[in-house]
């Protein structure tokens, strides 16, 4: 087993996403200017320019931010969708996309990790993320991640296991959902697992 050893990544948070992103939030929720800037804690100029990429927010800023949009599960479509996924035989988990919090895990996924789920659920998994899933993310702004239709995108890991989770060798499928109150999660699932003697010692 492994140490965990990632830093929490930037690309899904970068500032200027994080501006059409609230923006988003706001048109869905019916959310003015001047109470999205009460509930930050800045002004309504403010908010506005960094909706428009102008401003940079602040690092406490970016924080709430962050908070406010993180995936919430608010309508009857959102709750199936945890449903679904959480009976699917499919190796499938689903996280929030700015701070990749685990939603939701199907059982076949459960078997891959060493402790108990309900220690996982709540808790961001980037800490777990592989080398070539980091590099993935990283490269999503230029992929068309953030766009108003994301693409699906798949990338292939070598394996690692940590303390907590096992990653298995393999293809992984991204998909981006939109929830009903604007926020954004991300689906993702083992395609295809990677043959033992071809995966990294």
């Amino acid at each position: 087993m492994q140490d965990i050893q990632h830093n929490e990544p930037l690309v899904g948070r970068a500032d200027r996403y994080l501006g059409e992103c609230l923006r988003t939030w706001r048109v869905l929720n019916r959310v003015k200017q001047e109470h999205a800037a009460e509930l930050l804690g800045i002004s309504q100029p403010s908010v506005s320019r960094i909706e428009k990429g102008l401003l940079l927010p602040s690092k406490d800023e970016r924080a709430a931010i962050v908070d406010l949009l993180a995936a919430r599960l608010t309508s009857a479509a959102d709750h199936e969708l945890v449903r679904l996924v959480g009976s699917s035989t499919a190796p499938v988990h689903v996280v929030c996309d700015l701070t990749h919090r685990l939603l939701v895990a199907s059982p076949a996924r459960c078997r891959e990790f060493h402790v108990p789920y309900a220690e996982l659920l709540g808790r961001s998994l980037w800490r777990f993320a592989t080398e070539e899933l980091a590099a993935l993310e990283h490269r999503m702004p230029e992929l068309g991640w953030f766009d108003g239709s994301a693409p699906a995108l798949e990338v292939v890991t070598q394996g690692r296991d940590w303390r907590e989770v096992v990653i298995p060798g393999g293809t992984f499928k991204y998909v981006r959902f939109r929830l009903a109150n604007g926020s954004h999660v991300r689906l993702i699932e083992t395609t295809c697992y990677m043959e033992p003697d071809k995966q990294a010692a």
